[in-house]
């Protein structure tokens, strides 16, 4: 994207013969909305207010506050429009420092279109632009326009880019023609897909959220329960004369509690997965992949296949033996602000997400595929961090302090671990990709083309070059959220081999 000042004489604000548009009046209604979140920070003064027995300010200050906001929204509503031309998007905003941006098609890699719960019931939709420059505030957004302009714009621009001729864009506030029908449909989920993914998606972040919320407000509740402790079982059962039996046979309470916790953690994945993935659709359009999701907040995001850098497999230990896995795309276009990597399939077998890589040119290893396994040293970290545990509890039990046992307890089971997953660092070279594994309670597979490998790193250092070993580290553009690409511990011929094989695969026209 360019930021470039005008060259133009200036052009009023109100001036449709020019093609200037302004957002849907219904950005105003968005801003309303949005006070919920920003009241948050006006509370200390409310508070301070109270605090100081000025109750008389409390009010004013409220009304001070909302009428500002508005105000803003207004003004800033006032001062933003957009212009759709023949071969770029111009964006002019600011109230008091005005911004000219210009976003040329060619260079736009993303029109996303996302709709939250109000947009959906006003009809309007916040379309985004992404064009791979680096950076999310290199990106423009137009925050509320019509859904069925939002959908025109996203096919002019898709259409330009196929060399197509482009589909005239409605204005903001006029209905516009119904957009063009995705080619292929490669994967959905339906509302029972949904409902065993989130089966498989226990959550024990929840756990930690009911607890601590139970102990905040635990002075205001009428009652004091713990679903956690089975003792606040047994004073639930003394309302019906059980209270003896339940304490003659406690492991009743404890069935009870344990089974609380299941129920919590399960309902959060559930809901989890059917807030995000409601309605998830993957279709293949000309030259991407676009996903459509959620259930509150509704996205429409593209990838474009030219852009895909690897694919990334991830599955659980448990669910791993039903075969259900996750497929992500790491690209150069981000998915977000949160992800750097897209997930085209939440949650489905092997043969359903074969066809999705097939679209990218990527390809699983073959069942019997042999795979390499790096050298257990790659445990050698978690051990002497264990080491170092044990020894810190020890002097801390020298020194009378007797948690130290838990620093000597955890130091053996610790290295244990370390040793047993070094088991699961693996890789193998597939001709014109490389697939790495690693992980044991999370496995996770990449699969990485060598065309996509920007540079090879060959590391070795005092401890791996005595064994003639060395570890791989390979670029690749785009950001990953799960880590770099790597392959460690690996005997050093066949690590140069492959680095020299992969930039000469790079170095080809």
């Amino acid at each position: 994207m360019t930021d470039t000042a005008a060259t133009a004489p200036a052009v009023p604000i109100i001036d449709d013969d020019a093609g200037w548009q302004r957002l849907h009046p219904a950005t105003l209604a968005l801003a309303i909305v949005k006070l919920g979140p920003r009241s948050l920070q006006f509370l200390p003064a409310v508070a301070v207010l109270g605090f100081t027995k000025n109750w008389a300010y409390i009010v004013p200050a409220i009304a001070a506050f909302l009428l500002i906001s508005l105000l803003a929204a207004w003004f800033h509503w006032l001062r933003f429009r957009f212009r759709v031309g023949d071969d770029a998007v111009v964006i002019e905003s600011g109230v008091l420092a005005r911004q000219h941006r210009t976003i040329p098609f060619d260079r736009i890699q993303d029109v996303s279109i996302e709709q939250g719960l109000v947009s959906r019931a006003l009809g309007i939709a916040k379309v985004g632009f992404e064009t791979g420059a680096g950076g999310k505030e290199n990106d423009a957004s137009l925050d509320a326009i019509a859904l069925d302009a939002a959908q025109a714009l996203r096919t002019t621009i898709r259409a330009h880019r196929s060399d197509e001729t482009p589909a005239p864009v409605a204005a903001a506030d006029t209905p516009a023609a119904a957009p063009v029908a995705a080619d292929r449909l490669l994967f959905a989920m339906t509302p029972r897909q949904l409902l065993v993914a989130g089966l498989f998606n226990f959550s024990l972040a929840a756990l930690a959220v009911v607890g601590a919320g139970m102990q905040f407000f635990d002075g205001l509740l009428p009652f004091d329960f713990n679903v956690f402790n089975p003792m606040d079982w047994i004073d639930i059962a003394e309302d019906y004369g059980l209270d003896q039996w339940l304490l003659a046979h406690r492991w009743v309470a404890g069935v009870g509690a344990a089974l609380s916790l299941l129920l919590i953690g399960f309902a959060s994945g559930i809901a989890t997965m059917l807030f995000a993935n409601w309605n998830f659709r993957l279709t293949r359009e000309p030259r991407t992949l676009r996903r459509t999701r959620g259930l509150t907040t509704r996205t429409d995001v593209a990838v474009p296949v030219k852009r895909v850098q690897a694919a990334i497999l991830v599955t659980g230990w448990f669910r791993q033996r039903f075969g259900w896995h996750e497929l992500r795309l790491q690209s150069l276009a981000s998915d977000g602000e949160k992800e750097r990597d897209h997930q085209v399939v939440p949650f489905a077998k092997l043969d359903a997400i074969d066809p999705v890589l097939a679209e990218v040119a990527i390809r699983r290893p073959d069942a019997d595929q042999p795979w390499q396994q790096s050298h257990r040293i790659v445990a050698l970290g978690p051990v002497i961090g264990a080491a170092g545990a044990a020894i810190g509890g020890g002097i801390a039990l020298y020194l009378g302090n007797e948690v130290g046992w838990l620093g000597i307890v955890a130091a053996p089971v610790i290295g244990l671990i370390a040793v047993w997953a070094a088991r699961f660092h693996r890789w193998a070279d597939l001709g014109d990709q490389v697939a790495i594994r690693r992980g044991a309670w999370k496995p996770k597979t990449t699969l990485l083309p060598h065309a996509s490998v920007q540079s090879v790193d060959l590391k070795s250092d005092f401890i791996l070059r005595p064994l003639g070993l060395a570890t791989l580290v390979f670029g690749v553009p785009g950001g990953s959220a799960l880590g770099a690409h790597e392959i460690p511990a690996i005997p050093a011929a066949t690590a140069r081999d492959l680095r020299a094989r992969i930039l000469t695969a790079r170095a080809r026209p």
